[in-house]
């Protein structure tokens, strides 16, 4: 009972993240933007349903129970979730699931983003292995650890070229590491 209570509240906080991004899809279209790297996104979308139906395959064919562990894997997933609000509320109206490009507007370097450049993508490799583990699904734990990667591999790189449209993130974005800034760079251009 417990599982199925915590994987639909998972999937209603996907559902509305959907919404969320979409809304801000089109704001950003109207405001000139537009989306980069769209070949890929079928399958960033396609991966996260099947992690949902790998996990409640797993947990209900092997009849998996809650990890004995379940009080920490659950503190850790509710940073995991603070982590994730964080990132959504300091990009706003720029936050999205795609590649949405504003040339006009400045890159957002805000909360998580000041440390990180892709707190959301952390966020999202954390539950990946969280979730499951949570419920024991190690299998789907890393499948989708592994698939993750791959398909981080791909978009992260296409991300980091479209936001290069920014001068700001030229001179301070590309000579970051991929998800750790350089802050003794940062520090001396403040």
């Amino acid at each position: 009972m417990i599982f199925w209570i915590f994987i639909t509240l998972v999937i209603a906080q996907r559902l509305i993240e959907m919404r969320i991004a979409k809304r801000n899809e089109k704001w950003i279209l109207t405001q000139g933007g537009y989306e980069v790297g769209h070949g890929h996104y079928k399958y960033i979308v396609l991966m996260h349903i099947l992690f949902f139906v790998s996990l409640m395959v797993e947990v209900v064919y092997f009849s998996k129970e809650l990890s004995i562990f379940y009080p920490v894997l659950f503190f850790l997933f509710a940073l995991t979730q603070l982590g994730r609000l964080w990132a959504l509320q300091s990009l706003g109206m720029f936050w999205n699931t795609k590649i949405m490009i504003l040339p006009t507007k400045q890159v957002q370097a805000k909360g998580p983003y000041k440390y990180l450049k892709h707190p959301n993508y952390l966020v999202v490799a954390l539950e990946l292995i969280l979730i499951p583990v949570l419920f024991q699904a190690y299998i789907t734990a890393i499948i989708f650890t592994l698939l993750n990667l791959m398909v981080m591999a791909v978009r992260i790189p296409i991300e980091e070229r479209a936001l290069a449209v920014h001068v700001e993130y030229q001179n301070v974005g590309l000579v970051r590491n991929r998800f750790i800034p350089n802050r003794m760079k940062t520090l001396k251009k403040d």
